[in-house]
């Protein structure tokens, strides 16, 4: 074969692996590198043209596939898993290309599976976690159902004593039931942007009235500094969600704190721009940095049995997390240990 053909065949081969959407790359007899698309160079951004393929993805087990694959013109598919700088996990199946017109040339098609795997994972560890959180209340459930049924049959004592707590342990899992709820629907929506106007200030005071009689119980004082009306695009009632969360975990979480510097909760709302800021302050203990990061992950908690005897699910700022994306807005936590923290949601401003 001529140089002129030589160009030709590999500048059809470009254009064709172009067009695919999975990244892919083409190499000589030499594992010299002949064609590789945009895909592929988002992968591996060292290829180079001409360049060895051991160079650029240096995977042992992949390396071994494309000497099998060359010996026997077989097609072989194998895992190639990388851990920095990010964990990732690749499919990639390596088959033969053509005949001495195409330079006995094989074709690399690797496949991302790595959010597969992540989202996997994370379905585990959901499962999981929500099962454990439902077997403890019902496990003491039906300890108490059948201490009722025995030895305190006839104790009346027993059976308030027993009924109270059983009262708590059913309302505990109602709870974490309706937030899974909660979660699912707005997972179910999360790519479908809410556009109708809701007055955030108006929505804001109605939350601050509802949750007085919990603060003042914690002599808890919640102050508001926020202008006449700010309205954005959104849904009333995940927004009547997220600010009863931010608001509620700042009184129970932050302010009555025993060692909280002053037992205030500062709600302000400005408009900026394109968008409208809730921020809530307290001014509480605070959170230690390396919890930061896990706060919007479901069941985390920072002290499990703090959360449970206030009546915490795990899932509160989850679904502030998912909601506030479903908005299109950003959700931003800043806090140092000893000088309480601040929760705050940026969400665009209603344009009608």
């Amino acid at each position: 074969m001529d140089d002129d053909s030589k160009r030709r065949d590999r500048s059809l081969i470009r254009e064709l692996i172009e067009a695919l959407p999975e990244a892919v790359l083409v190499i000589d007899r030499n594992d010299r590198i002949i064609a590789a698309n945009a895909a592929a160079h988002a992968i591996l951004p060292g290829l180079l043209p001409e360049g060895l393929l051991a160079r650029s993805l240096r995977s042992p087990d992949v390396l071994d596939a494309v000497e099998r694959v060359r010996a026997t013109q077989g097609v072989e598919r194998v895992i190639w898993a990388e851990k920095v700088p990010v964990e990732r996990l690749f499919e990639v199946n390596i088959a033969p290309f053509g005949g001495d017109e195409f330079e006995m040339a094989l074709i690399l098609s690797l496949r991302d599976l790595s959010a597969a795997r992540r989202l996997e994972r994370m379905r585990v560890d959901f499962v999981a976690n929500a099962s454990h959180e439902l077997r403890t209340p019902l496990a003491s459930l039906l300890g108490f159902i059948e201490t009722l049924q025995g030895p305190a049959r006839e104790d009346e004592g027993a059976r308030r004593k027993f009924l109270a707590i059983m009262r708590e342990q059913a309302q505990r899992m109602s709870r974490l039931v309706d937030d899974l709820l909660s979660l699912s629907r707005i997972e179910q929506h999360l790519h479908v942007r809410p556009d109708t106007p809701v007055d955030l200030v108006g929505l804001l005071r109605h939350i601050a009235d509802t949750l007085t009689p919990v603060a003042d119980e914690q002599d808890v004082a919640l102050r508001i500094d926020a202008p006449q009306s700010v309205v954005v695009a959104g849904d009333r009632d995940e927004l009547l969600r997220v600010v009863e969360n931010l608001i509620e975990n700042a009184i129970k979480y932050g302010a009555a704190d025993a060692v909280a510097a002053k037992k205030d909760v500062d709600i302000t709302v400005i408009a900026n721009g394109t968008q409208a800021q809730l921020s809530v302050r307290d001014y509480g203990p605070g959170i230690a940095p390396e919890h930061l990061p896990r706060l919007t992950e479901r069941f985390y908690r920072i002290d499990v049995g703090q959360s449970r005897a206030k009546g915490g699910t795990g899932l509160g700022l989850a679904i502030v997390k998912h909601i506030v994306a479903r908005h299109g807005g950003r959700l931003n936590i800043e806090s140092k240990l000893g000088e309480g923290a601040t929760f705050s949601v940026a969400l665009p401003l209603f344009e009608g």
